[in-house]
């Protein structure tokens, strides 16, 4: 029976915060010392440029994802980490792959419809105002990544689900063409995997300013938390644990024997003050050993640098001849 290979990767835009840990970063250092598969988890660096034209920002944003998978025990024994950039032959198998990827598929891919969408409601004459080839080329990108390292299992959002469906797609009219040559990637979605709200109550993303990051420190931590939107309620009068940010977040880090005193509290009236203040106690000592490995490592970024470059070596042993596997098959080879 062939070993499953996993590969999952983090966009380098931002500072990891809480939402990141339940949805990928959690998952992911679990699956590392998982010995009977083979993982692959890389800085999405390349993917970054799209939404980030600070140059300052993306190297700061791959220390602190480098630093926060790191700090949350990943085995970079087990598992192969890198950063997307440092693997020269993801680009050259983006253009090979872009060579035979029909335009119609592109088209249909759901940030490019969702771009166009907002210059069509703005009024404006020309439908693809503003939307570089980065985000329109995408797709292919992120099949290079799946691709290139066989990846047979790719654990994805239900946002990201299409995307590895392109790559299944890509992969077969390659292999259609040039013979077999390329894996069929399947999208895994957990639905257990919690998807969590932010202070404003809806989903906690960049996009929305409303992230609680993770491994704020303990002071701005708690004012945070004490900032998430409730309703008026006051103590004493049973709350709705669906309809609750506090109980969201409680719930995605608490044991399941937790999260049932909590219901409880909610059931018997407990004020909004008293939730917040033991969500803050509890995520401020469920982070702190972590968080004091991630300042250790923010303030030694050579060694980050170190494991990253170990990680890309080990990765290119595997991309480079791959990438002689594919060239020879479109006909980029020797002469004589």
């Amino acid at each position: 029976m062939s070993t499953d290979v996993v590969l999952t990767g983090i966009t380098t835009t931002g500072t990891p915060h809480l939402g990141n840990y339940v949805g990928a970063i959690r998952p992911t250092v679990a699956a590392s010392h998982d010995t009977g598969m083979q993982s692959f988890y890389f800085l999405a660096d390349y993917h970054a440029l799209v939404k980030n034209q600070d140059p300052e920002r993306l190297r700061q944003s791959s220390l602190e994802v480098a630093a926060s998978w790191l700090a949350l025990g990943l085995d970079t024994e087990q598992a192969v980490f890198y950063r997307q950039s440092d693997i020269p032959e993801i680009p050259e198998l983006t253009w090979i792959l872009s060579s035979i990827t029909a335009k119609g598929l592109m088209n249909r891919a759901h940030a490019y419809k969702a771009a166009v969408t907002e210059n069509e409601e703005a009024g404006g004459h020309d439908p693809d105002k503003g939307i570089t080839m980065g985000l329109f080329g995408y797709p292919v990108l992120m099949t290079a990544d799946i691709l290139m390292f066989r990846a047979t299992k790719v654990p994805v959002g239900r946002d990201q689900k299409q995307h590895v469906e392109m790559a299944r797609d890509i992969a077969q009219r390659f292999n259609h063409i040039y013979g077999d040559t390329f894996a069929l990637p399947e999208a895994v979605i957990d639905d257990n995997t919690a998807l969590l709200s932010g202070l404003d109550g809806r989903k906690m993303s960049k996009s929305y300013n409303n992230t609680i990051p993770l491994f704020a420190p303990s002071k701005k931590l708690r004012k945070l938390i004490m900032k998430i939107k409730t309703n008026s309620l006051e103590p004493g009068e049973p709350k709705d644990t669906e309809a609750s940010t506090v109980f969201d977040i409680y719930r995605a880090i608490a044991t399941s024997e937790e999260t049932a005193v909590m219901q409880r509290k909610f059931a018997e009236g407990v004020g909004w003050g008293d939730t917040k203040q033991e969500l803050f106690e509890y995520l401020d000592a469920h982070l702190s050993g972590p968080r004091d490995e991630y300042d250790r490592l923010m303030a030694n970024p050579g060694q980050v640098e170190s494991i990253l470059q170990s990680g890309a070596q080990r990765a290119r042993e595997i991309a480079g001849p791959f990438m002689r596997k594919v060239r020879t098959a479109v006909g980029i080879r020797a002469l004589g």
